[in-house]
């Protein structure tokens, strides 16, 4: 069941594979909802965690890549990508359990050192298992559906993730008003249900083909080397590692930002998320579309601007006096910057696997995915620090008129605590994008064609959607839906009438009648065959 497919998959099977991978990148996602981001912010500061403690929290993930190394050791010695990811996300459940009983066993001065442990744990055995997971699919997905791919599951699991977000905030704002006491609980609930729903996960893996593979017999740190000899893989690299630690500096602490700072209530949070994720879920089909065609190079050249300026839009939220303004802005701020993070993530998975030989790509994609951990992990713990030394540090412009009868100030930047932290991330990301003119891709086209080009293709689909006809479909969907699902009902029924007409006729030697149900049916004997003289 664990072992490698000997003959090359057919297209039956690699079909089957991609729809098993979907499976279990849904469950992957209902982990991560269940178990990180804003949900486990608020574990964590309801333990009593300090930002340094946060910015831990936030680099572990990245971090624990480092131990990929491990990963092209057993792909090397046991050529079984499939086995090593299976029982490596396998294993990286258990400790998700373990978290689940914290709160009832540990006291609250020790649980939250007890939680980093216990995440470590489960971030190092993902590591395992996510190198030889990334050289598995790229031999499993044809070259030529890779963006339409991954597009396609990034929206599926954004679609979920919008989904149990949305109802996890309404459980545990209606625990917090009716039983604050029980807070807790339901947040360990979370982490033994994102535990089991994990398990399940591996199981999915466990039944997906791997396709048969050419592995290097290079030895271990030869091999590693070949990624870093090469010119161009390097440059992306550089640019990767720059990118994720200006972007790790201060995303982390969006969510503290908005608890502590603001005192936003938890449901406000995930619901100014939401609409960041669903703006990601529309746009991830057209980036799909744009990465085949245009580059993933010139996706990210596209996009990179608008989160960089999203960045920098945090620092302004806290301008406007009215908590109404504010929550516009943050909500403005998601929705740009899930559109284009859902496209630069897309694009940074698809280039590290095109930029990868075939015959190494274990060792390029855990090259890459180490020179970020090794720089970006260390980014929220550095973000941590710089929010403790700006917490009573205030830099103010503001824009004076003082005439005769009157005297108006208009506050131009109010940069304080965390707004420091947005703005020097930022700024670092603006710089990061300029290493990406370095990088060379197959297919690349220049950006501003790129640009007219998507926004025509834009237009067409804004007015396609926006047509007199398509607005009254969706006005008209409450009823057109009982409709249809009515109208298959009568089809399968129908359909299934046939099949037993038919197979009563063959049953009885009648010959076929093309009827269709609720018609006047003839039944006719067949003619008698004459046997040959």
């Amino acid at each position: 069941m664990l072992k490698p497919s000997k003959t090359p998959l057919t297209e039956e099977q690699v079909n089957k594979g991609l729809r098993l991978v979907e499976l279990d990148g849904m469950a992957d996602e209902a982990l991560v909802v269940l178990t990180s981001g804003t949900f486990l912010v608020a574990l964590a500061l309801s333990l009593g965690a300090s930002n340094i403690q946060i910015g831990l929290l936030a680099g572990l993930p990245v971090f624990m890549n480092i131990f990929q190394l491990i990963s092209i050791y057993l792909v090397q010695k046991y050529h079984n990508r499939k086995m090593i990811t299976t029982i490596g996300n396998f294993l990286a459940r258990f400790p998700i359990l373990a978290v689940g009983i914290i709160p009832f066993v540990f006291s609250a001065g020790t649980s939250i050192n007890t939680l980093i442990f216990l995440l470590a744990m489960h971030y190092f055995c993902g590591s395992i298992a996510g190198a030889s997971w990334n050289s598995w699919m790229k031999d499993l997905i044809p070259q030529k559906r890779l963006g339409s791919f991954f597009s396609n599951r990034l929206r599926l699991t954004q679609t979920l993730n919008v989904v149990m977000s949305l109802s996890l905030a309404l459980i545990l704002d209606w625990v917090k008003k009716h039983h604050p006491g029980m807070e807790t609980t339901a947040y360990a609930i979370m982490f033994l249900t994102g535990g089991c729903i994990g398990i399940w996960g591996s199981w999915l893996l466990s039944r997906t083909p791997e396709p048969p593979s050419e592995f290097s017999s290079e030895n271990l740190f030869k091999l590693l080397k070949r990624p870093l000899l090469d010119a161009n893989f390097r440059r992306l690299l550089f640019f990767n590692s720059f990118w994720a630690f200006a972007l790790n500096l201060a995303t982390p602490f969006f969510t503290v930002f908005m608890l502590k700072s603001i005192g936003l209530p938890l449901f406000t949070v995930i619901a100014v998320g939401i609409a960041g994720q669903l703006a990601g879920i529309f746009s991830l089909r057209l980036w799909g579309r744009f990465s085949d065609a245009y580059s993933n190079k010139t996706i990210i050249r596209v996009a990179a601007p608008t989160y960089i300026v999203c960045i920098l839009g945090w620092s302004f939220v806290t301008l406007p006096e009215t908590d109404a303004v504010q929550i516009s802005l943050i909500a403005l701020i998601s929705i740009l910057s899930g559109s284009a993070t859902a496209g630069i993530n897309m694009a940074m998975t698809n280039i590290g696997l095109k930029l990868a030989p075939r015959d190494s790509s274990i060792a390029y994609i855990s090259v890459k995915n180490m020179s970020v951990a090794f720089i970006s992990a260390a980014a929220p713990i550095v973000g941590g620090y710089l929010a403790d030394y700006f917490a009573d540090r205030t830099l103010v412009t503001n824009l004076e008129w003082v005439g005769p009868k009157s005297h108006v100030i208009i506050h131009l930047m109010n940069l304080n605590n965390w707004n420091f932290l947005f703005v020097i991330g930022g700024l670092l990301a603006i710089i990061a994008l300029q290493t990406l003119k370095l990088v060379k891709e197959e297919g690349e086209v220049e950006r501003a064609k790129a640009i007219r080009e998507m926004r025509t293709i834009v237009r067409g689909e804004v007015r396609q959607l926006a047509t007199k006809e398509s607005l009254i479909d969706f006005v008209s969907l409450p009823v057109t839906v009982p409709i249809r699902i009515t109208k298959k009902i009568i089809e399968t029924q129908q359909a299934i009438h046939a099949r037993l007409f038919a197979g009563f006729n063959q049953a009885n030697g009648l010959s076929d009648v093309d009827n269709k149900v609720g018609a006047d049916i003839s039944i006719t004997k067949a003619p008698e065959k004459s046997n040959p003289v």
